[in-house]
């Protein structure tokens, strides 16, 4: 019941989309506060309260920070129905015509992002309706109009392609990630929807807890002092490896081996997905 409460109230609350490629998310209404999240281009978000030019946003894996009221634009559902391509380079270039070299990029937006089609792909290019209302074209190479769920074989190789990415405390997109940001984003591939932040996920009810000598491929790695005071996340991904976003070394995201010192005393926790 509380459930439907929480998910009543949160359908009843004013909409507003992301306008920026990314938008941080504060824990308070100034730039000066900590950022704990972010939401990327075309993300439906609920406004929970407005205060001087900050609006106190959910997202919809109900996560809650404040973002710049510059950074959204109120409006219904963005990309909620109807025909929606989704990133699935890196970033795309969303252009004013359908030419690279005339002008520069409208906007670049992050892997992931979703937009609204206006017409069907002519030719490489596919023209979208941007979030303040404005038409644009995205190359069709870098988007998917039929984004399907991935196994775990796919999902892990799919991981990949983030090696070297900067590391970003509170990232959610390929611009940056943090640890949690990473591993969340990797399990909602294959259609899995974890909370945002280590802990929680450690802790969630949608995953079991693995003893570190049957761990697996596709795994959820969890370091800390001790399983109740988690600090960082990773991948699995076999003989011994890792996939994570992190400061240790080098800030990025990389590859790592589990059987390294480092990594052996802060292991804590590993968990599977149910």
């Amino acid at each position: 019941m509380l459930a439907l409460a929480v998910a009543f109230l949160a359908s009843a609350l004013p909409n507003a989309v992301v306008l920026q490629p990314v938008a941080n998310m504060y824990s308070k209404p100034t730039e000066d506060a900590d950022v704990v999240s972010q939401a990327i281009y075309g993300t439906n978000v609920a406004i929970i309260e407005q205060k001087e030019g900050w609006a106190n946003i959910r997202t919809p894996d109900d996560y809650t920070g404040w973002a710049p009221m510059a950074a959204l634009k109120s409006a219904d559902a963005y990309a909620a129905s109807g025909t929606v391509a989704q990133v699935q380079s890196l970033f795309a270039h969303l252009y004013r015509e359908q030419n690279v070299t005339r002008h520069a990029p409208m906007i670049t937006v992050p892997f992931e992002s979703k937009l609204e089609v206006v017409a069907k792909p002519q030719d490489r290019w596919l023209q979208v309706r941007l979030v303040d209302g404005r038409n644009a074209y995205v190359q069709a190479g870098d988007v998917s109009l039929n984004t399907s769920l991935l196994s775990t074989a796919d999902m892990l190789a799919l991981s990949k392609k983030f090696l070297g990415l900067p590391y970003t405390w509170g990232g959610t997109s390929s611009f940056g990630y943090d640890c949690s940001g990473f591993t969340q984003m990797l399990e909602r591939r294959r259609g899995v929807n974890p909370p945002r932040d280590a802990q929680p996920q450690a802790d969630w009810s949608g995953v079991e807890p693995v003893d570190r000598k049957n761990v697996e491929p596709g795994d959820l790695l969890y370091f800390g002092s001790s399983p109740k005071h988690i600090t960082h996340t990773g991948m699995y991904l076999g003989e011994g490896k890792f996939i994570n976003a992190t400061t240790y070394l080098t800030p990025m995201v990389r590859i790592d081996d589990l059987n390294e010192e480092h990594w052996t005393r802060l292991l804590v926790a590993v968990r599977r997905v149910k």
